[in-house]
């Protein structure tokens, strides 16, 4: 009851001081010459000192994961091990009262606090990539939520700092990791250092600080990350922080005046104090046009070129050929009002003026080759929509089909309280996206069985956008018109309504219903590329388990509460229907609780295992939630979820998860949004999530089958090109029963568009095992992947076991050079 009165007294007290003129501010001192812009802390960009452990080193070395040991006690052999926490051991920042540019402190601690009171902090793993030469890059999320003294939503504008990076490296080949760090260079991702071209609802600074915060133009906190052909990684999008409207750009010296109150109002008992904010105002998050690059051959950031959108919270996919699609993101989140224009302004015009209250439609291609981003479809209406633009939500979960498509799995971030786009109800249909032809087409309703061009229902997305050159022809119109395909070939029969949701009497019937259309928050995975009779890989099922539901034409913030809910959709890209697709869902067994935010990671085993996440949307209400430590495993044959083994540390938003070479799994991230949208707040003697701050700390998860006795490769080609026979030598090559291509992941917001396993065909000859590689660049686009090799453990224990992993670099396709004429 103390704990409920508590937050009630802080209720009261955020209503009185919004009150009081809007909220918002820095909590860190005035500027200096070693903070950035507003109070924001130094992006520490200077060259490390010689006396830095984490300075680059001349050459990044290549980790080994060969020799690696592995033992397990008891109930750990049967449901997995987590070791670990461990950390970074360093935090490096400027400190002027030290006559210090540059500060290395090694300490166990994750924030330490600076000159001006400010905390400097180790960064976690928000964002994740597994580079060609085994090490990991990631970067922060949300970095300068700690020095938030009363609101992130009055206060983060002026707080915020670009994110970190880092690179972890496990050491060479040996019996136990040898784990280090370093930082790249620029170790924030070096964005907009002259500070980005915000996009304020009015020009100039008269009510904005959006010119003044150069700190954290550049944010790479939802940029999403994909791996280029050749092993970089690319970041596209991110984040400019900025208040918008600004007490302290209207009446500067307001600024000064609650910048000189020191006084701090304590909080009963334990939950500390909140202190009076420097400035006032109310946060805005920008999506940045930037596209930046991380080259592991030197550990350096560097810029390509911008996108022609800002994007917060996009989605990529590489093409069969090389290039890499983007879609989705928002340009202004919390205003997502367009009127520079019409007030002398950039932007274009119209067709940025009815792009407010919607995520960005249009999609983007870039071309490796150029270096360049290029808009998709033609843009009737000044570009106000195409067809080659759809309404999406945040991190839409996209897919590369085997037939070269981009298939949209009806999920991504239920983000934004007051809503995201008001063309949400078509987030509900599952499409696809044609790079040739430049068009989406709608394939059915989420969860259920029904094809929408039998139905004539193929443009039902342009019929629900509003702002459709063609809406009244979509509608009405013969032939192709929403109503009156509708209205004309109503469900008449049991027999149409059993095809659409199961047996009426199934138990299941109610299931599907539930987790039909859009799902937020949930992971969306690729389950293993597989040949049919034929030799061809003309299906890919998805797995969706977990998340918010949608609102049908609500979807955002969604259900709130997350669900068990698991389904497997299918989509058939071999079928004799219009569009050649047939898309199908049934339900497989739920999870044996709600999760939301749950990392998942396909096994090559085939299994896939979910971790971390809450039992409630810890956006909507942050720290309201309880952390979900106990992982589950999801058995492809059974399709049902089983419990395995309970996480360290609890991680609910920006967690995550991926596959090592060795087939252990790396778990890291949690970076909140402060409690409740005000400041950092422990409330885990509440049984809710640890709101204090981020957890830099990672963890290892090993699987059973790494504690069987497993095949070894002893030889393999570290390049192959389409269409390459190749010989695999292993240590007992008649057992092996599958080899299996697993693409590295890059991974954000459990979003991995290019996340695929493949099952290559083989056959066994004396001590080798001679594989074909697929000549269909859609089922294996170029870039870098893990060879694993599989067999059934020979305790009689029946459990898949596969290798430590061999490199594999997948070539360019010949006529699409890309990549490699950059190199």
């Amino acid at each position: 009851m103390k704990n409920l009165e508590r937050l009630i007294g802080l209720g009261l007290l955020t209503a009185a001081l919004l009150a009081c003129g809007g909220g918002s501010s820095s909590g860190s001192a005035s500027p200096t010459a070693n903070t950035g812009g507003g109070g924001s802390p130094s992006p520490d960009e200077e060259t490390p000192s010689a006396d830095d452990p984490m300075a680059p080193a001349p050459a990044p070395t290549r980790a080994s994961f060969a020799g690696r040991e592995y033992s397990c006690d008891g109930d750990e052999c049967q449901l997995g091990k987590f070791d670990g926490p461990f950390a970074e051991p360093t935090i490096r920042y400027s400190d002027s009262s030290t006559g210090e540019n540059l500060k290395v402190v090694t300490t166990e601690d994750k924030c330490l606090e600076d000159a001006e009171g400010s905390l400097r902090c180790k960064p976690a793993a928000g964002s994740i990539a597994l580079l060609p030469d085994n090490r990991l890059v990631y970067f922060n999320a949300l970095e300068g939520t700690e020095n938030v003294e009363f609101s992130i939503v009055a206060e983060f504008g002026f707080v915020a700092v670009n994110d970190q990076t880092r690179v972890l490296n496990f050491g060479p080949a040996g019996a136990n990791d040898e784990i280090s760090w370093q930082r790249p260079s620029p170790v924030r991702g070096g964005a907009n250092v002259d500070g980005n071209d915000s996009d304020t609802l009015l020009p100039g600074g008269e009510l904005s600080d959006a010119e003044s915060t150069e700190g954290n133009d550049g944010a790479l906190f939802c940029a999403d990350v994909i791996q280029l052909a050749d092993g970089r990684i690319m970041a596209v999008g991110g984040t400019d922080y900025y208040t918008e409207p600004s007490l302290g750009s209207v009446f500067p010296q307001a600024r000064d005046v609650l910048g000189s109150i020191d006084t701090e109002i304590p909080l009963p008992s334990n939950f500390g104090e909140i202190s009076v904010p420097d400035d006032i105002g109310v946060v805005e998050l920008e999506g940045l046009k930037d596209a930046r690059i991380f080259n592991p051959e030197d550990n350096s950031w560097t810029q390509t070129g911008h996108m022609n959108h800002g994007r917060w919270y996009p989605s990529m996919v590489t093409l069969p050929d090389g290039d890499v699609f983007v879609a989705s993101g928002v340009t202004k989140l919390l205003k997502p009002v367009y009127t520079g224009a019409l007030l002398g302004g950039e932007s274009e015009g119209l067709r940025e003026l009815l792009q407010s209250a919607d995520n960005v439609r249009t999609s983007e291609t870039y071309d490796l080759e150029a270096g360049t981003w290029s808009e998709n479809g033609d843009r009737p209406l000044e570009g106000l929509d195409s067809t080659a633009g759809k309404a999406l939500p945040l991190y839409p979960r996209l897919h590369l089909l085997p037939n070269g498509k981009v298939f949209y799995n009806a999920a991504g971030q239920a983000f934004n309280p007051f809503g995201q786009s008001y063309n949400q109800a078509q987030w509900n249909f599952v499409s696809v996206y044609d790079p040739q032809e430049q068009l989406w087409t709608d394939l059915g309703y989420a969860g259920l069985n029904v094809q929408l061009d039998e139905l004539g229902l193929e443009r039902i997305t342009s019929a629900l956008t509003l702002t459709s050159p063609n809406l009244v022809e979509d509608l009405i119109g013969t032939g192709e018109g929403l109503l009156t395909n509708l209205l004309g070939d109503p469900l008449s029969s049991l027999e149409q309504v059993e095809n659409l949701l199961g047996d009426i009497a199934d138990p299941q019937v109610a299931n599907r219903l539930i987790g039909a259309g859009f799902r937020g928050s949930s992971f969306s995975i690729m389950m293993p590329l597989r040949q049919d009779e034929s030799g061809a890989y003309s299906e890919a099922q998805f797995l969706t388990a977990g998340g918010v539901l949608g609102a049908v034409a609500a979807s955002s913030p969604g259900s709130y509460l997350a669900v068990p809910n698991s389904r497997l959709d299918t989509v058939n890209v071999d079928a004799d229907t219009e569009t050649g697709m047939r898309y199908s869902s049934e339900i497989v067994g739920n999870l044996n609780g709600p999760r939301w935010f749950s990392t998942g990671v396909l096994l090559p085993d085939g299994s896939v295992m979910a971790f971390n996440g809450a039992n409630r949307d810890e956006v909507v209400l942050p720290g309201s939630a309880t952390p979900v430590q106990t992982t589950e495993r999801y058995d492809p044959q059974t399709r049902e979820w089983t419990e395995m083994a309970t996480s360290l540390n609890p991680r609910t938003y920006h967690n995550t998860a991926l596959l090592l070479p060795d087939g252990r799994l790396l778990i890291g991230g949690h970076a909140p949004i402060n409690t409740a949208y005000l400041f950092s707040l422990n409330l885990e003697e509440l049984g809710l999530s640890p709101n204090d701050g981020r957890d830099p700390s990672f963890e290892i998860y090993s699987p059973p089958y790494v504690f069987k006795d497993r095949p070894e490769i002893q030889q393999a080609p570290s390049e192959v090109d389409h269409g390459d026979s190749i010989d695999i030598a292993v240590d007992d090559a008649a057992a092996i029963n599958e080899v299996m291509l697993v693409r590295r992941t890059s991974l954000t917001h459990l979003v991995d568009g290019d996340q695929r396993n493949v099952v290559l065909p083989h056959t066994v000859s004396g001590g080798n095992v001679s594989v074909q590689i697929p000549e269909n660049a859609a089922v294996l686009p170029a870039g870098h992947y893990m060879l694993f090799v599989n067999r059934i453990a020979s305790d009689g224990s029946n459990m898949v076991v596969p290798s430590v992993s061999a490199p594999v670099q997948v070539m360019l396709p010949e006529e699409s050079p890309g990549l490699m004429a950059q190199r």
